[in-house]
């Protein structure tokens, strides 16, 4: 059977290589590990034009929408905040294209970090701009800490009720968007992971999974991307 393919979102950054300086499309390294660790093929996606998002999900068989910098506070009606760096409008338009293109094509999807707040804004939604002013405390930027996942959902079927997880972040889901369910919590009732209702697999987890050796989430991944 032929492994699914699997297009990962990626930077659009100045690089140097040898005597060279270009733009150049790039990603971690562990996205792609993760992907062809789970069974699946990786496919780099260049934040290109969003006019061309429907054009780059054809052939795929599932999206990664991978972490990076915080979206632009304009797309979901706030106002950029001062500590928050300076946002990718570039990339911020290329995935919200494609992510309500996936969803529209019902292409199973898991957002990471950054793309579970994508996920929560193409569905309507908004977030926290500087989540240490809303909790009053910083254990969110540390590296790990521990989630409660609701059993009957799709990310607590794949990792349990209960989890560690790597993903330091400044910011948050603070309205759901359109049919998205949180199905797994801080201790502080932060919103760890999102799904999408009647959708097969559409999954936003605020962590990075690929960061670690679990790599159950990226395997239910490929497992709804099968025929």
């Amino acid at each position: 059977m032929p492994r699914p393919l699997v297009g990962i979102t990626t930077y659009l950054e100045a690089a140097r290589w040898g005597a060279w300086v270009r733009e150049a499309v790039l990603s971690p390294q562990a996205y792609a590990r993760a992907v062809e660790k789970a069974g699946g093929l990786p496919v780099l996606l260049p934040p290109l034009s969003p006019a061309g998002a429907e054009d780059h999900l054809r052939g795929l068989d599932a999206l990664l929408l991978a972490g990076g910098a915080e979206l632009d506070p304009g797309m979901y009606g706030e106002s950029r905040d001062s500590r928050v760096d300076e946002p990718q409008t570039h990339r911020d338009r290329f995935e919200l294209a494609l992510t309500r293109a996936a969803i529209a094509a019902g292409l199973p999807l898991l957002g990471i970090s950054r793309g579970m707040h994508m996920l929560n804004v193409a569905q309507g939604g908004t977030l926290i701009p500087w989540l240490p002013e809303v909790v009053h405390h910083d254990r969110h930027a540390t590296a790990r800490h521990t989630i409660t996942v609701s059993v009957s959902s799709k990310t607590g079927k794949a990792i349990g009720d209960r989890a560690e997880v790597t993903g330091p972040h400044q910011q948050s889901v603070k309205r759901l968007g359109t049919n998205l369910l949180a199905v797994a919590w801080a201790d502080d009732q932060i919103v760890e992971a999102i799904e999408l209702q009647g959708h097969r697999f559409a999954v936003g987890v605020q962590w990075h999974p690929e960061r670690t050796e679990d790599n159950r989430l990226i395997e239910a991944l490929i497992d709804a991307a099968r025929p």
